[in-house]
């Protein structure tokens, strides 16, 4: 079954830091972008990192320089560590994947895990 487990989620004060990881099962195929959303209450899901099969990456500005997204091709797992966290980065967090095979393209998500910033 085609899934993605993320864990790594929980309560940190400000300046905290978290690691959040996503594993993709095996029959998860021609993954080319592997990236992390986030979704704060009453607030639409935004990209917080991406990062394709080049090793390029992106993030939002609100991230830059606190968060390094990482994968691993072999092992299909891609990790976001978290540093210096202020209560805006507070949401739930969902891991995303991004699969291409011959004009056949869909994503998978996560289930989200919590992260939740606050004194």
């Amino acid at each position: 079954q085609a899934q993605l487990v993320e864990s790594g989620g929980g309560l940190v004060q400000p300046g905290g830091s978290l690691k959040l990881s996503c594993a993709a099962s095996p029959s998860i195929k021609y993954i080319y972008v592997m990236a992390w959303y986030r979704q704060a209450p009453g607030q639409q899901r935004e990209l917080v990192a991406l990062m394709n099969n080049s090793g390029s990456a992106k993030y939002a500005d609100a991230v830059k320089g606190r968060f390094t997204i990482s994968r691993d091709n072999a092992q299909k797992t891609v990790d976001l560590q978290m540093n210096n966290l202020q209560p805006e980065d507070t949401a739930v967090y969902y891991c995303n994947v991004g699969v291409s095979h011959y004009g056949d393209d869909h994503d998978y998500w996560g289930q989200g895990t919590q992260v939740t910033v606050s004194s």
